[in-house]
C-alpha cells in the first residue's frame, strides 16, 4: 500500500493534467452509470483519482463519497470541486479496506480504472458486494491486461522496475465477470469498447 501511495503521490500532478483517452466512451459510460442514479442515491467511489468523474456525476444524486490512497490526488480533488462549486462530494483518503464504512451503505459504488491496480481484486470486491445496499450497482471499468497486445504485456514488468508503472493485476474479461458472479453479484451490462477493457455493472 505504501509503495501504491507513493506511486500515486508522484503520479498527481501529471495525471491531473493528462485527457481522456476516448471522449465518446468516456461520455457513454457516465451516460450509463447515471441510469441507475436517483435523487437520494447515496454513492462511493474508490480510487477517484482527482474527481472529475465524481464532480460530474455530483448533480444527480444525493452524496458521494470519494476516496483514494492518494492524498496528493485528493488535495487536487478538493480543489476542482470547489472550483466547481460542488458541495455533495467529500473526499477521504483510504482504501476499501482501511475505511470505516457501513454495511449495505451505500446505492451504487464505482471502481473505475482501479481493480486491475488493486493486489487482491476478489477481497476488495467482496467489499463492496458487503458495503452495498441490496439492489444496488457495482460499476466498474477496468482494463484487461491479461488482453492486451502481447508488447506492452512484456514492458510493464520493465516500467515497475524503473518506478514507470506501478502493481498490476492480470486477469481477462471472463475471469473478473467469474470473480462478481462468486461474490453474489449478478451482472446487469456488460460493454467492450475496445479488447484491452472491460466496462461492467453488476447489481446485488
Amino acid at each position: 500500500m505504501k509503495g501504491a501511495k507513493e506511486f500515486w503521490n508522484k503520479s498527481a500532478p501529471r495525471y491531473a493534467k493528462s485527457r481522456v483517452r476516448d471522449e465518446r466512451v468516456y461520455q457513454q459510460k457516465l451516460a450509463i452509470t447515471q441510469e441507475y442514479f436517483q435523487p437520494d442515491s447515496s454513492i462511493l467511489e474508490f480510487g477517484c483519482g482527482t474527481g472529475s468523474t465524481a464532480i460530474t456525476h455530483a448533480p444527480y444524486v444525493k452524496h458521494i463519497m470519494a476516496t483514494d490512497i492518494s492524498d496528493k490526488m485528493l488535495d487536487i480533488a478538493q480543489q476542482k470541486a470547489k472550483e466547481a462549486g460542488v458541495e455533495n462530494v467529500s473526499f477521504q483518503q483510504g482504501s476499501l479496506d482501511s475505511l470505516e464504512l457501513n454495511v449495505e451503505s451505500f446505492d451504487a459504488i464505482l471502481g473505475l480504472n482501479v481493480l486491475h491496480l488493486l493486489e487482491d481484486v476478489d477481497a476488495a470486491i467482496a467489499r463492496v458486494y458487503e458495503v452495498l445496499k441490496p439492489g444496488g450497482v457495482f460499476v466498474s471499468s477496468t482494463a484487461l491486461v491479461d488482453e492486451i497486445n502481447v508488447f506492452w504485456r512484456l514492458l510493464i514488468p520493465l516500467m515497475q522496475m524503473l518506478g514507470l508503472a506501478p502493481y498490476v493485476s492480470r486477469f481477462g474479461k471472463q475471469e473478473l465477470v467469474v470473480k462478481l458472479i462468486n461474490a453474489g453479484f449478478s451482472v446487469d451490462r456488460e460493454w467492450q469498447p475496445s479488447k484491452g477493457a472491460v466496462f461492467i455493472v453488476a447489481k446485488k
